[in-house]
């Protein structure tokens, strides 16, 4: 959802930075959203994945004597 975000906000910016500079050349090219969004993805999918599989591991018992 970020990705999604932060891709409508920029191409937001993009068409307000046209109208106030109309000589300024904006675009925004699809491979740079699409390779956007794909490292938002991946990043998301990462850092979600690996600190569960982390905590599945542990014994709940000794995970929550520490706290």
């Amino acid at each position: 959802m970020g990705g999604i975000l932060g891709l409508i906000v920029g191409w937001t910016i993009s068409l307000i930075a046209r109208l106030i500079f109309p000589s300024l050349p904006t675009a925004v090219p699809l491979s740079a959203a699409i390779s956007g969004v794909l490292v938002s993805v991946c990043v998301g999918v990462f850092f979600g994945i690996w600190p569960a599989s982390r905590a599945a591991k542990l014994d709940p018992v000794e995970a929550l004597r520490y706290e």
